[in-house]
């Protein structure tokens, strides 16, 4: 996951990637609809956003839709975020991070960041992800895109073409989560201890008592007891 996503929408994606692809690992980043990513002449995370864009015209009419990557990014999708977000370039490569990122886009763009600082009520945030993503289901009887649908089943229900693939009770877990881990305060490092003095290095010993006179007076003590050791003889004077 890219380190820009914050650690909420990062476990709510994980959780989009692999009810939309059926798997979270690396693969699942070069996964396009009806998983016939085989049949492309290179790994959708090494080809260019723009080059995408233009093979999902191919895509769509081949397979039935456009949908790319991860999060199954649909070709009027990518369009719209290369014009929300000034950033992207045509000759960007759709590697895994850049996915996170468009995919953390798309929930800012359905009302993430209300969702929680607790400005918009669970229900409403997961029908929103649902018109976003087909394979999640409603978590409220409502409207959806071709007729009234009930609890649990896709927004585009009525289509001939998506369903939902995940439990309502799922979802409702998963977000309870997000809001948890988004909510969670942020790790504070604590201070490093201070480093305990060198014990090795010896402490200076302290001057005698006395000060300047105690000093010379042992140094005359020291210098007599040198003379007194010094044979009688040894300038040619007697001791006797």
């Amino acid at each position: 996951m890219d380190k820009t996503v914050p650690r909420g929408a990062a476990l709510l994606l994980d959780f989009i990637r692999e009810t939309e692809v059926g798997r979270s690992d690396r693969a699942s980043y070069d996964v396009i609809y009806a998983n016939k990513q085989h049949k492309l002449k290179q790994p959708l995370t090494t080809m260019n956003y723009g080059d995408i864009v233009d093979e999902q015209k191919k895509w769509s009419k081949n397979n039935g839709s456009s949908a790319a990557g991860a999060y199954q990014f649909m070709r009027a999708t990518l369009i719209g975020l290369a014009k929300e977000i000034p950033s992207i370039s045509g000759k960007d490569i759709f590697t895994p991070d850049l996915q996170d990122r468009l995919g953390y886009h798309l929930l800012k763009r359905r009302g993430y960041q209300e969702f929680v600082t607790g400005n918009m009520m669970l229900e409403d945030f997961a029908r929103r992800l649902a018109m976003e993503w087909a394979s999640f289901p409603v978590l409220a009887d409502c409207k959806g895109s071709h007729r009234f649908i009930k609890r649990g089943q896709s927004f585009y229900a009525g289509d001939g073409l998506n369903k939902a693939l995940v439990k309502p009770e799922k979802v409702e877990a998963v977000l309870k989560e997000v809001l948890e881990v988004a909510r969670r305060p942020v790790d504070i490092q604590p201070k490093p201890e201070p480093l305990e003095p060198n014990r090795t290095k010896p402490e200076p010993k302290p001057a005698p008592k006395g000060g300047i006179a105690a000093l010379l007076a042992a140094a005359a003590l020291g210098l007599w007891a040198w003379f007194a050791s010094i044979p009688c003889n040894l300038f040619g004077a007697f001791c006797g």
